[in-house]
């Protein structure tokens, strides 16, 4: 008997063995892949997927649960405890800790709101390189890929390049910047080890956030420097991940200071444009950062981080090279960026039932693109929160920004006139929970009021409850008011969309003019959802919304204008924003975890959404609403799977569909990522990881603004070696 186990045993570790070796191969083969199978022009591609066979796609299925039937026919060998999420107690899953929600820790059972918490496990798991990628496995997050250093990421629909709905932190420090309304997302980045989780809040966040947490807000929490010391190495290559890494080092100095310091590297090479051809979008770019924190005395502990970073990346894009060309040309141009900041976090305990936190980070940034922009922004976050009485839990603060920016160069494409401007924001808000029934259920008020700098006041209020059925299920619904201010791209913008020969020769040119009098955009959402974990094995988070906007920006034409300068003379045709559309989205979100086995974890999601849109009678734009009705896919769906195949090798694998757009015109696309990873020693692993697995190529989204061109987010493979010491 002892012997027929030991001849399974050795069977099936050449069988694990040879499953390594061959996807060995195929990693390292992948750049000749890549060559080999340069992609056919758009058109072509289209036909082709057009006429996949039903039959390829039920092989691809069958091959795939036929792989995953073996693993599970294998014994079990003994290992090391795992971590994921429905290992846990019923009770340890329903009071998970979020801080984004209202500014203060609460548990999911509490929180009367559409939160999805990707855990450093999940990241780790994932395989990604960017958080652009990590933030796919979101329901309800729209995550596409523009070209190889773009992106255009949205919650609940209007995605675009300049998505502004949005708000993005990094440990509390918004990312926001006031120059478009959005983030830069190539350089948001840092050791994706030193992430402890990302809360992901789908719907409005502005009763604490403030303006422009619109359609959702994303919060970065690092770990602690206490949660890293030792070192650090991470090296890695691919055929598009060409070439990265990190070195870090943590420790204490003294007894009551932790610290942490780290560099990172990346290079990442250019994906094809339609043609097959390079796209010039390839980029690389160096960091370094740190992060202290200090117990300064029993009631008080001062965090202290920054970093700074170096680019260099390729642009491929379009711009209008002179008053007499008739069109906008093509051009693959490099830009340098740099950038970096400073943070400072005060955590001061008054007493077991009042606490404050005061935040205060200066960041500065140089981008030499289309714009050639810089910008310094004063960020200054004061909450206090305290439990006024037996049953309410109260935070109140204040927030103030001050953000200059300069542009030195002015070109017929893009321009900012005036080049230089400061603006300023004062804000406070207030925010009540009431346990209505004690550990049952709790109503939440509250509103922030702001005052910026294009609008004058703002007030978003917000009303949630959360009905604690049992400790297995929980109920809630909200009603908030949220608003997107204007940006400095919609105020102070100038720039040429196209050209024509007028009559007589005279050159005529479109041309964008920033409205001064912009208003704001204004949401108003209705929503409503159930948290569960009917079994010990599986939970269930679903999301259902109706959201009502106002005051949407469109383009509507102004008066010609004659000009001399540049010359020749030229007739411009201006157009501008005016806030005349208006409608509304509703949907739902789903997402699911399942732990199958003690070794075999399953995670789907899935997302429908509808858009409609209209513009006011006395609106003369043709485009608006094409745009933000067709740029959501309608349905998006996820399946994540872990497994735990033995002697520390783990499979992990995601599906991603996404649905058609309509405007831009993008057909539908599956994107497949897996990868293995062997775990040996103690805290060393190797990894091997393909990504868009089912095509040589396929475009995710064109830039409507004409600011980007798009290249094709083409099959990739790569080897990644972490060691922690």
């Amino acid at each position: 008997m002892v012997d027929r186990q030991q001849a399974t045993k050795q069977t099936h570790s050449s069988v694990l063995e040879g499953v390594t070796i061959r996807f060995g191969e195929l990693a390292a083969e992948a750049p000749r892949f890549a060559t080999e199978a340069a992609p056919p022009a758009r058109k072509e591609m289209r036909k082709r997927n057009d006429r996949l066979p039903a039959s390829r796609c039920v092989s691809y299925a069958t091959g795939l649960l036929a792989a995953i039937t073996i693993c599970l026919a294998l014994p079990a060998w003994p290992q090391e405890n795992t971590s994921d999420l429905t290992d846990r107690s019923l009770e340890d899953l329903m009071n998970i800790k979020v801080i984004s929600v209202s500014k203060r820790e609460q548990t999911l059972s509490r929180t009367a709101s559409a939160v999805f918490v990707i855990s450093a496990e999940d990241i780790q798991r994932s395989g990604a390189s960017n958080i652009p990628d990590i933030l796919r496995m979101v329901p309800g997050m729209d995550v596409s890929q523009i070209n190889g250093n773009t992106w255009a990421i949205s919650a609940r629909g209007l995605n675009a390049r300049f998505s502004n709905d949005l708000l993005v932190l990094l440990d509390g420090r918004p990312v926001y910047t006031e120059t478009f309304g959005g983030v830069y997302w190539d350089v948001l980045d840092l050791p994706l080890e030193d992430i402890a989780r990302i809360e992901v809040i789908r719907g409005p966040g502005g009763s604490v956030w403030g303006a422009n947490a619109v359609n959702g807000v994303i919060n970065i929490i690092s770990k602690s420097a206490s949660d890293t010391h030792g070192g650090l190495l991470v090296a890695g290559d691919g055929n598009i991940d060409q070439g990265f890494g990190t070195v870090q080092y943590g420790g204490k100095a003294g007894s009551s200071i932790d610290y942490r310091v780290y560099t990172k590297y990346l290079n990442q090479g250019p994906l094809p444009d339609a043609t097959g051809r390079a796209g010039g979008d390839g980029w690389h770019m160096l960091r370094a950062g740190f992060r202290t924190d200090s117990l300064l005395s029993s009631k008080d502990k001062l965090t202290v981080q920054g970093d700074i970073y170096n680019a260099r990346e390729g642009i491929p894009t379009v711009s209008f090279p002179s008053v007499t060309a008739h069109s906008l040309q093509n051009v693959e141009q490099v830009g340098d960026m740099s950038g970096g900041f400073v943070q400072g976090v005060w955590d001061h305990t008054w007493s077991p039932y009042s606490d404050s936190t005061l935040l205060i980070s200066y960041d500065g940034y140089e981008r030499n693109d289309i714009l050639r922009e810089g910008r310094r922004t004063l960020d200054v976050d004061f909450q206090h929160r305290f439990s006024g009485w037996t049953r309410e839990n109260i935070v109140w603060g204040v927030t103030y920004q001050h953000s200059a920016s300069n542009s030195s160069d002015e070109n017929l494409t893009a321009s900012f006139v005036p080049a230089n401007s400061k603006t300023e924001l004062f804000g406070a808000f207030v925010q009540d929970e009431i346990a209505l029934v004690p550990n049952q259920l709790f109503l939440t008020v509250g509103a922030k009021l702001e005052h910026n700098y294009f609008t004058g006041f703002d007030l978003m209020p917000n009303a949630r409850i959360a009905w604690t059925l049992t400790p297995h299920h929980t109920i809630w619904g909200a009603v908030s008011k949220a608003d997107r201010t204007p940006d400095e791209l919609d105020t102070f913008a100038r720039s040429t969309t196209s050209g024509f020969q007028g009559p007589g020769g005279i050159p005529v040119l479109m041309t964008f003019i920033g409205n001064p009098r912009v208003e704001d955009e204004r949401l108003a959402a209705y929503e409503m959802g159930y948290r569960s974990q009917p079994m010990k094995n599986l939970s269930i988070d679903l999301a259902l919304y109706y959201n009502n906007y106002s005051n949407q920006e469109t383009l509507e034409p102004l008066t010609p204008i004659i000009e001399e300068t540049p010359s020749p003379l030229h007739l411009i045709l201006p157009i501008t924003y005016k806030n005349l559309l208006y409608g509304e989205t509703r949907g739902i979100e789903v997402a699911l975890s399942w732990q199958a086995n003690h070794r075999w974890t399953l995670s789907p999601g899935y997302e429908h959404e509808e858009i409609h849109m209209r513009v006011a009678p006395t609106s003369q734009d043709t485009t608006s609403v094409g745009q933000a009705e067709g740029s959501t896919p309608n349905d998006s769906a996820q399946l994540r799977s872990h497994l735990i195949l033995g002697h520390g090798v783990d499979w992990n694998t995601s599906v991603y569909f996404v649905g058609r757009l309509a405007d831009p015109m993008e057909p539908s696309y599956t994107r497949v990522d897996s990868g293995f990873s062997l775990h040996f020693r103690e805290h060393a692993s190797l990894s091997l990881v393909g990504q868009n697995l089912l095509r040589d190529a396929h475009p995710e989204f064109v830039d409507d603004s004409r600011t980007a061109r798009t290249t094709w987010v083409k099959r990739s493979a790569y080897v990644r070696l972490s060691w922690q010491f």
